[in-house]
């Protein structure tokens, strides 16, 4: 055997070693003692043993598995077994011999050897016993080499006529689970279940094997089938507890099924359960993701109860929730709340309040948050760093952004790689390469050298630049300071000159980065992938997945999404569902980039039957459409002239809490333009369409009323957007239009104003819109507020219609001036 192995290994675990069997006589008993006592003492332990075996009529080949039992290292097993069975005239080991070694290795997780000894025991045509193998097992599934651990479980099945133990197994079904070969791992339950032990044992399963495997089924989306799984096993070496109703009810709510895990959650609790911190920390994650704060605060009121205390994570996933779905005024309170029952927050709570601060612009509430934490004793990292240099460097702050810096020194808080790394990710994000290498170089001042990362971030940022020369530069810099580039960075620069239209460079970079003994990884493989679609050489891109798998690297989403991609802009719809095929085979799961370019190769074909039911399959699939994919949607109806279907989804988009761009805009305006007004009602009145539109109402009653189809169509987008909640976005679609020198028009003054209100901010809403309009105008704006509190709350006479009253009461008195000025 190598020394250089035997000098490596170490023990896994401490492991009480067996003893010979009480049956054994005291003679073999002594000798079995003696032997491991020379081995372990004696530097001439080969003489030694050859005078103690010489003494005795026992045979070596009788005691060893006694002795490699009971050994303490594996590095003195495998001198002891080659002593035993390598000496002239000695016999081969036998299954005994064999199958004690193999226990011994795999305690030490000895696998390189553990590999010669199964092909020594395989030369030999010798089994390992049921024992040893489910070692193996163990060890291979443990160590990450779960085909290996497949294959030793099917011999054990298929050639030695047993299941593994139960322990062996559930490691098998475990690493499974987590690589996420879930299918696989269900073919080895069912086998479990199926076959038992094959020596005696009724069964080889238990409620761990079961979890794991309800687990699996979870992560995949399935949990209604978890759910049967459990209720099939019921009583049979599955007995119900606590930790099955905490995998579902996770399950559940990963899958935004909230209310079905609230039913699980009710259901254990009338089995007799006691929920644990796991069971009320899934359920408030579901009502976190959903907003339910009532829901949130009666779980944590029940928990007080119960005398569970509320850990940092759970209140750390309220505070974020309360960041997206409510606001930072109340995140705060959740925070002092959270204090005041004795949990400190850690940096993640700080750093959830500084993240919404700065996606609001409020860089200075950010920044006393930092301070907060600080004088909690809290140290920042860079998630608390960079948001701040963020939103300073897209403002263009950049001096402020460096004061902040030298804020932090004088704080006490030397700039480190970190620090340093944010400011410039702050910078390139903003577009401001330069001052992100100016950065740099103050960086390098303070004696701090960059790492590989950060200049992978500034190389990013020059080539979406298509500054290649300097990134180039930069890479010949990263050298002479001895800092050794990474498969990233030469990713980087393979995707940027293939940004830049340089396919062939690209592909140089990338021998090189073999040449230099880097292995690309993935993520290299995927930007040359993406190079091959872009330019429409779908066979090369072919090539490369080939290359990719065999250099064993499983292709992801992001691979399969950009052949899918590619095959569509190609027109070539059948390849990329061939492709689309594969990869579920590959137990890859699509993410909303697959199922947008298929929805988008369905709408360029014409079918958008097809595209509707690949939008209704990815929601049940857990995957959420985004702004992409609403737009190709809405685009395809308006070009198709199907007005309803395309107003249909743009309000299924809002409900959504999904924000439309320019180019959603664009469809809807030209779609509901391009085509006469008594066209669209007949198309809206022959739509199959039933559900009730707010866009398509209040389009046909501006069009009665005698407006211009741009103004209805405006208005409508209008009230669609401030009645779902997005009176931010309408309030930037209405700024797009002001600078074109569109104001506000009656109607949609109305509409803001309403989306102001609903957003409680009834008192600064004269600072926040402008109006110039006459008392003619206030009249029809307060029409259609009537209109909207008809539509919208019961007929109930909102805040919003009284101050359009007021307005126009207030102006009544100045247009009466005028005209007895007139007279």
């Amino acid at each position: 055997m190598s020394k250089t192995l035997l000098s490596r290994i170490k023990p896994l675990h401490s492991r009480k070693p067996t003893c010979p069997s009480s049956y054994s006589p005291p003679h073999v008993k002594k000798l079995v003692y003696d032997t491991i006592r020379i081995l372990t003492t004696d530097d001439k332990w080969e003489q030694s043993l050859e005078t103690e075996f010489s003494e005795t009529e026992t045979l070596v080949s009788e005691v060893a598995h006694f002795v490699l039992d009971r050994i303490p290292s594996a590095e003195l097993g495998l001198k002891f077994f080659d002593w035993a069975f390598r000496r002239p005239y000695c016999c081969s080991p036998n299954g005994l011999a064999y199958s004690s070694l193999l226990k011994l290795l795999a305690r030490f997780g000895v696998v390189a050897e553990i590999e010669l000894v199964l092909q020594s025991m395989k030369l030999e045509q010798v089994e390992p016993s049921k024992d040893a193998l489910s070692f193996v097992i163990r060890v291979y599934a443990d160590s990450g080499f779960v085909d290996k651990a497949l294959e030793l479980y099917s011999f054990g099945v298929k050639v030695c006529g047993f299941v593994p133990s139960v322990f062996a197994c559930n490691s098998l079904l475990n690493t499974l689970v987590k690589i996420g070969r879930v299918d696989v791992a269900r073919q080895v339950y069912d086998e479990m279940s199926e076959k038992g032990g094959g020596d005696g044992e009724h069964v080889c399963i238990d409620n761990y094997s079961t979890c794991i495997m309800v687990r699996g089924l979870c992560k995949e989306g399935k949990v209604e089938e978890g759910r049967r799984l459990i209720e099939e096993r019921w009583g049979e070496n599955c007995v119900p507890n606590v930790v099955f109703y905490n995998t579902l009810i996770d399950g559940y709510c990963k899958r935004g099924e909230v209310e079905n895990a609230n039913g699980m959650f009710k259901e254990l609790k009338l089995k007799g359960f006691l929920p644990t911190l796991q069971t009320y920390g899934a359920l408030i994650n579901g009502y976190c993701k959903v907003g339910n704060f009532v829901a949130i605060d009666r779980l944590l009121m029940e928990m007080k109860e119960r005398g569970l205390r509320v850990n940092v994570q759970v209140h750390n996933t309220i505070v974020e929730a309360r960041c997206k779905h409510d606001s930072c005024a109340t995140a705060v309170d959740t925070v002092a709340r959270m204090i005041e029952s004795g949990c400190e927050p850690d940096i993640t709570t700080y750093n959830s309040l500084i993240n919404s601060s700065c996606k609001k612009g409020k860089v200075e509430e950010a920044e006393e948050f930092l301070q907060h934490a600080m004088k909690r004793g809290l140290v920042p990292n860079e998630f608390s760093y960079t948001p701040v240099f963020q939103v300073y460097c897209r403002r263009g702050e950049h001096c402020r952004a460096l004061d902040l810096l030298v804020e932090m020194t004088k704080r006490g808080h030397k700039p480190d790689l970190v620090a340093f790394g944010a400011l410039i990710h702050g910078h390139v994000v903003s577009g401001e390469v330069d001052y992100a290498l100016t950065v740099r170089d103050r960086m390098i001042e303070n004696g701090i050298l960059p790492d590989a990362c950060i200049y992978n971030v500034l190389m990013s940022g020059l080539c979406k630049k298509g500054r290649l020369p300097t990134a180039k530069l930069l890479l010949g810099q990263m050298l002479d300071q001895n800092v050794l580039p990474d498969a990233f960075v030469y990713a980087t620069l393979v995707d940027g000159l293939i940004r830049n239209g340089n396919l062939e460079e690209a592909k140089n970079i990338f021998e090189l980065t073999i040449e230099k003994g880097l292995d690309p990884g993935v993520v290299g493989y995927n930007a040359m992938i993406k190079g091959f679609c872009k330019f429409g050489t779908m066979n090369d891109a072919l090539s490369f997945l080939e290359k990719m798998k065999k250099r064993n690297h499983h292709p992801d989403g992001f691979t399969y999404s950009t052949i899918i991609d590619g095959y569509v802009k190609q027109h070539n719809l059948d390849a990329a569902l061939e492709m689309f095929k594969q990869m579920v085979k590959q137990r890859c799961r699509p993410n909303v980039i697959t199922y947008t370019s298929l929805i988008n190769g369905f709408c360029r074909k014409g079918d958008s039957d097809g595209a509707v039911k690949t939008f209704v399959e990815m929601q049940s699939r857990g995957v959420e459409p985004n702004i992409v994919t609403y737009t190709i949607l809405i685009g395809n109806f308006c070009k198709e002239g199907k007005l309803a279907k395309a107003a249909s989804f743009f309000e299924l988009m809002l409900r959504k809490k999904c924000s439309p761009n320019d180019v959603t805009i664009h469809y809807l305006l030209n779609g509901f333009t391009n085509i006469a007004p008594a066209a669209i009602s007949k198309e809206v009145n022959e739509s199959q369409e039933n559900e009730k539109s707010i866009f398509l109402d209040f389009y046909k009653r501006m069009i009665a009323d005698g407006w211009f189809q741009k103004s209805a169509v405006y208005n409508s987008i209008l009230i669609c957007l401030c009645q779902y909640g997005m009176v931010e976005a309408a309030l930037q679609f209405n700024s797009k239009f002001r600078s074109k020198g569109i104001d506000l028009d009656s109607v949609s003054f109305a509409a803001v104003l309403h989306g102001l209100f609903l957003g409680g901010r009834s008192k600064d809403w004269k600072n926040i819109i402008y109006f110039n309009l006459k008392e003619k105008e206030l009249q029809t704006a307060v029409k259609y507020s009537h209109i909207i509190d008809a539509q919208f709350h019961g007929g109930r006479i909102s805040e919003a219609t009284l101050a359009l009253r007021s307005l126009v009461e207030d102006d009544k008195p100045q247009h009466q001036e005028v005209e007895d000025r007139e007279r």
